[in-house]
């Protein structure tokens, strides 16, 4: 059995033949599982079970899984992973934005699923102490320090620089607008002009040799913001 502390899952899959698959393999990793194959059921069962995390799938019968997203995510903060077939960056988004913490999408492997459980469980113990180091496989962020490494070596930031990508990984897997970056890290909301995020987000990408012209650790969700993602740092 995994030392794991999330080891309640309430999987919410209509798929009977992958939702098995997914329960069993968890079973063996120490998680309880409980299932259901319907929308409208889901938010009855969060109640009754009190599950450590979600696995909610976002085309269900009876009521859609953004739907279930907001109900679950109105009554808790309990972290909630969509399991997507689309691979619109667009569905992506009204995941996150519904509540969701994270998504993966199918087909997947179990072994994914559940290396993104076992990230969300060292993030939420990240979270329940005072955070001061940031680290996602090969990028350690160093706030007491001030001290950016990527596969241990430093890399040098402006002062925001450093506070823009501390406000990015600090909301890891959320899509943050332009509103949020700013008012985050200098108090002030956006104006609908200032293009200076664009700016610092160019520079930044640069220095994290992240493509500008096709990003995936720092994600551009036009019309809407920008998203860190946690899992591009992994070897």
């Amino acid at each position: 059995m995994d030392n794991l502390d999330l080891v309640n899952v309430l999987l919410v899959e209509d798929d009977r033949k992958l939702a098995a698959l997914i329960a069993q393999f968890l079973l063996r990793h120490g998680f309880e599982v409980r299932v259901v194959h319907r929308g409208d059921q889901a938010l009855a069962a969060f109640i009754e079970f009190k599950p450590n995390v979600v696995l909610l799938d976002q085309m269900l019968p009876g009521q859609s899984g953004l739907q279930v997203c907001r109900e679950i995510r109105s009554l808790s903060d309990t972290p909630i992973v969509i399991l997507t077939a689309k691979g619109d960056d667009r569905d992506h988004v009204l995941g996150l934005e519904s509540g969701a913490d994270d998504y993966v999408i199918k087909p997947f492997k179990p072994s994914v699923l559940l290396a993104r459980l076992r990230a969300l469980q060292r993030r939420l113990a990240q979270n329940s102490t005072t955070l001061e180091i940031l680290e996602f496989g090969r990028l350690s962020i160093d706030r007491g320090g001030r001290v950016v490494s990527l596969a241990d070596e430093k890399i040098n930031l402006t002062t925001m620089e450093f506070e823009l990508l501390w406000v990015l990984a600090s909301a890891e897997g959320k899509l943050l607008s332009r509103d949020d970056i700013l008012n985050r890290i200098r108090g002030i909301p956006f104006d609908g002009f200032n293009r200076s995020v664009d700016v610092y987000i160019s520079k930044l990408r640069g220095k994290l040799n992240d493509n500008p012209r096709d990003p995936v650790c720092i994600k551009t969700i036009w019309g809407k913001g920008y998203v860190f993602n946690p899992f591009a740092w992994e070897v």
